[in-house]
Order: structure tokens, then C-alpha cells, then sequence
């Protein structure tokens, strides 16, 4: 998705319900945490099954990768892309993510719920700046995108905070030619359905 093309009510009411569905596992999170666990949902989504999980961007920056709507929405005094499903409180200096209803499964097949366990269950015992430090390494996206983009020592030296450049997940299937396959048809047909429902 570009940055230009709005959500569906499908888009916001899948990610709320994420959030929410963390938040009633861990407990209130910080914002960064929120962050870095919606990008592992769909590392992990990609990786798993060879479908994505969201259909929006993840961008390297400093603390990232980051989905940039969803940074903007958790920073802001109130949520406007997800007022109703989550509040914001400010506690000790910090965002916090709290539910403002009730999970729904409706927008989650089988095999989505087992990857929003499975990132919970790995990922939510560790700090967001544990989360940030798993998901910097050598090997990450993260790190060989900010590489390439000759980006990485401005990030890593705390030089530069935000970048344009996505991180593209197919790269997650690069030894698996027919899940790539696969990952492309699925995100020209939620691009294509999404103009649909815009």
C-alpha cells in the first residue's frame, strides 16, 4: 500500500483488533512495544504461511521498522485511525496501550490467530527495547535494508530518526519461489480489492 491509498474498515478493524488482542494478553503495552509487535505479526505472517498479515508499509527508521499511520495514530493526543478499538494513557513519560472494547475474531482466519499466539506468546515477555534489539539484527530486514540504503550507521549513531525506505517481506521468501509467488499474488489482490471497498 502507498502512503496516498486510505484504509477500509476491514484494514483498522484488523488492526485494532491485534491491539487489543495483545493488550488483553500482556497488559497495557508502551507504544514502541505496540509497534514493534504489529511488525513482528507480520514478519512472522510472512514467514510462516507466506501471506501478509497487514496491507501497509513498514519503514526503516531509528527505532523501527515502523508502520507510519499507525506511529502517527499512537502519537497522537487521541487515536483517529483507531479510536475504537484502543486508548492512549500517559504513565511514568510514556504511551501506553490500553483496549477500549472487547476482542473480535471476525476479521482472523484459523491460521492468523495462531500467528497473534505465537507472536505473543515469543515476543511479549520482552521489553520494547529488547523487541528493538531482536529486530536489529544483522540478519533482520531491518538491518539489511538500512545497510543497503547506506542508512545504517546514521541510524545506528542515533543521526538520523526516520527513513522512506520499506521493508519489503518477500525477502523473507527469496529461497522459496512458489510462497513468493505466493506473497505477490496476495498483495496485488489486496491492493486490487482494496480499491473496491475505498
Amino acid at each position: 500500500m502507498t502512503k496516498s491509498q486510505p484504509y477500509t474498515q476491514a484494514d483498522l478493524a484488523k488492526l485494532g483488533n491485534v491491539l487489543i488482542y495483545l493488550v488483553d494478553r500482556l497488559g497495557p503495552i508502551s507504544k514502541t512495544k505496540a509497534l514493534k509487535l504489529i511488525y513482528l505479526v507480520q514478519e512472522v505472517s510472512v514467514k510462516t504461511y507466506g501471506l501478509p498479515f497487514f496491507n501497509m508499509p513498514f519503514l526503516v527508521w531509528r527505532l523501527g521498522p515502523v508502520a507510519e499511520d499507525v506511529f502517527v495514530d499512537l502519537s497522537a493526543e487521541e487515536p483517529v485511525l483507531l479510536a475504537n478499538y484502543i486508548q492512549r494513557q500517559e504513565e511514568d513519560c510514556k504511551t501506553f496501550i490500553h483496549a477500549s472494547q472487547p476482542f473480535s475474531d471476525d476479521e482472523f482466519s484459523d491460521n492468523e490467530m495462531e500467528i497473534l499466539a505465537l507472536v505473543a506468546k515469543t515476543y511479549g515477555s520482552l521489553s520494547a527495547e529488547r523487541l528493538v534489539e531482536v529486530i536489529h539484527r544483522p540478519h533482520s530486514l531491518w538491518y539489511q535494508t538500512a545497510r543497503e540504503n547506506g542508512v545504517l550507521d546514521y541510524l545506528e549513531q542515533g543521526r538520523m530518526t526516520t527513513t522512506n525506505f520499506e521493508i519489503d517481506f518477500g525477502r523473507l521468501l527469496d529461497d522459496m519461489p512458489e510462497r513468493k509467488r505466493m506473497y505477490t499474488g496476495q498483495l496485488d489482490y489486496l491492493e486490487q480489492s482494496r480499491a473496491l471497498k475505498v
